[in-house]
């Protein structure tokens, strides 16, 4: 899909009470919860970066565990929505930007980015906007990658989904965990990983969930 034509379907997603069902669906409460599992791994996080907020769902779990988290989204729907949640932290900042664009001289500790990058146009701009993650993970820093399955994705449309990605990915980081969580439905079926920076890795598990 085009640029124009991700923006367009984001805004209609945008537009209902629960975008994605991130609140109400068994699925993705099991998602966020071992995403957020992932994050503690990294212990006490100085700096966070959050790319891509939806409506929130995910900035509230994971703004008590650091001192600093700047959440970047493209959509400033996106972006109301989820500082309406999280009114009652002061240490979030708010960034309405692509991510292929997003520049900043801060590096992070955590960097979390889930079903998000699928919503570029093609793998060339997938891949720009890893390398440009990449560059702004602090040595050891850890990221959080999820993401519906390749399959999946290209039924929805777009260009690419986890498997395509996490191989970007691994070509500047190293993966040391990966989980798989899917039920019966088509559309559940995603695979979450945490990659740390500098080839510093602990042993490789695979966990279905």
């Amino acid at each position: 899909m085009t640029s124009d034509k991700n923006r367009q379907l984001l805004e209609r997603e945008l537009a209902v009470d629960d975008p994605w069902r991130f609140d109400s669906s068994s699925f993705e409460q099991e998602r966020y919860a071992q995403m957020l599992t992932m994050s503690r791994r990294s212990g006490d996080v100085a700096c966070a970066l959050e790319v891509g907020c939806a409506a929130g769902s995910f900035t509230e779990m994971l703004a008590p565990l650091c001192k600093r988290l700047t959440v970047v989204d493209v959509m400033p729907q996106a972006i109301e929505r989820a500082q309406r949640r999280t009114r009652k932290w002061s240490h979030i900042k708010w960034v309405t930007c692509d991510i292929q664009r997003f520049s900043t001289t801060e590096k992070f500790d955590l960097i979390v980015v889930a079903e998000v990058l699928y919503y570029l146009k093609d793998v060339f701009e997938m891949h720009a906007a890893i390398r440009n993650l990449v560059g702004m993970l602090a040595p050891n820093g850890a990221l959080i990658f999820g993401s519906a399955r390749d399959a999946t994705c290209e039924r929805w449309q777009h260009a690419a989904g986890a498997e395509t990605m996490i191989a970007l990915f691994n070509e500047s980081l190293s993966e040391v965990e990966r989980l798989h969580c899917h039920t019966e439905l088509p559309n559940e079926d995603c695979l979450i990983v945490r990659f740390q920076k500098q080839g510093h890795s602990s042993e490789q598990s695979n966990v279905g969930c």
